[in-house]
């Protein structure tokens, strides 16, 4: 999110930090209006969140989940890229792991230099806010560049909300 140029009002690189909820999705089909109307690329981020002091059974390795959320976010991220493609629009996909959401998303935007940042107010986060505060809260007061958030619905319970339920997108 680098703007020692002169900054633009017309985007030119979309970051869109996706997990995979509605919230996120509406974000996607937010970004992917945009991009198209101004020819800009989409960069779709998803953070797996890393948890260093989780306690998992002797047969099962951090490492091992993790390898096996990367795996299940490029997946979805084909379908979204391939859909994305067919209207041609550019896009890069990038699944990273961080003990904090909200910095590894806006250290992706800096080190991809986005020039917008587009998201939704509620995801897949569950008990995050309430202990270490709203990640979208987060992005807002933090990033470096412009910022789109979309207001949707707060999900009844996230763990109503279905990870594996494929959508239009991915």
């Amino acid at each position: 999110m680098s703007h020692e140029d002169q900054a633009s009002a017309i985007p030119s690189k979309i970051l869109v930090p996706v997990d995979f909820s509605p919230s996120s999705h509406d974000a996607l089909k937010a970004a992917t209006e945009l991009a198209a109307k101004f020819g800009a690329q989409l960069v779709l981020l998803h953070v797996i969140p890393e948890f260093v002091d989780a306690l998992l059974p002797e047969t099962v390795s951090q490492e091992s989940l993790v390898e096996a959320q990367k795996n299940a976010a490029n997946k979805r991220f084909a379908v979204s890229k391939g859909a994305l493609e067919a209207k041609k629009i550019a896009c890069t996909t990038i699944v990273e792991v961080g003990a904090d959401v909200a910095a590894t998303i806006l250290d992706v935007g800096e080190r991809e230099e986005a020039d917008l940042l587009v998201f939704a107010t509620h995801g897949l986060s569950g008990w995050y806010p309430q202990v270490f505060g709203s990640i979208a809260e987060k992005l807002v007061r933090l990033a470096q560049c412009p910022v789109w958030l979309l207001r949707t619905p707060k999900p009844e319970s996230s763990a109503k909300v279905s990870i594996g339920r494929m959508m239009e997108w991915w």
